[in-house]
C-alpha cells in the first residue's frame, strides 16, 4: 500500500516525534518529583542513557513508546508499507533496549520500564497508579520492574 503523502510531507511529520521530553515522560517526571524522588534526565554516561536516573536508589527508569520498541500491546501494529524495513528498525530497537537494561543491571543498576500504554489508549491505568507503581518499585529495591497498560 503507497503512503498517503508524498514523501517531504512524511519527512516533517516523522522529524516532529520526540526521542526526549515526550508526554508520557513528562507525566512520569511531574508525578515521580510531586512525591519527592529526585533524578536526573537522560544521563549520557550510562548504558541506554534512561529516560530518569534516582543515583539514590541505583535506579534507571524507561519511559518507552510502545510503537518504537514494539511493546506487544494495542497499541503496536507493524506498519504495512516497507515492512522489511519496519522489521529491521524496530528489531534493531529492542536489541539495543535489551543490551542497555543488561549493561546497567551488570553495573549494579536497577531497571524500570514504564510503557506507554499504561498512560494512554484502552488499557490504560487509572490516573496516578503508573506513578504510584514506579514510586513502589523503587523503594522495593527489586532489580527489575515494568509499568504496561
Amino acid at each position: 500500500m503507497p503512503d498517503i503523502v508524498d514523501p517531504a510531507t512524511r519527512s516533517r511529520m516523522m522529524s516532529r516525534i520526540r526521542g526526549k521530553d515526550t508526554r508520557p515522560e513528562l507525566v512520569m517526571r511531574r508525578g515521580l518529583h510531586a512525591l519527592g524522588y529526585r533524578f536526573r534526565l537522560h544521563e549520557k554516561t550510562l548504558p541506554g542513557r534512561p529516560d530518569l536516573v534516582f543515583p539514590k536508589y541505583s535506579a534507571a527508569v524507561f519511559v518507552n513508546g510502545c510503537f518504537w520498541h514494539g511493546h506487544d500491546c494495542h497499541l503496536f501494529r507493524m506498519p504495512s508499507t516497507r515492512p522489511g524495513f519496519w522489521e529491521e528498525k524496530i528489531g534493531r530497537n529492542r536489541a539495543r533496549d535489551a543490551e542497555a537494561r543488561q549493561a546497567l543491571l551488570e553495573g549494579g543498576w536497577r531497571v524500570l520500564d514504564v510503557w506507554e500504554c499504561a498512560l494512554k489508549g484502552k488499557t490504560r491505568l487509572e490516573p496516578g497508579e503508573p506513578v504510584e507503581l514506579a514510586a513502589r518499585w523503587l523503594e522495593s529495591g527489586e532489580a527489575r520492574g515494568e509499568v504496561r497498560g
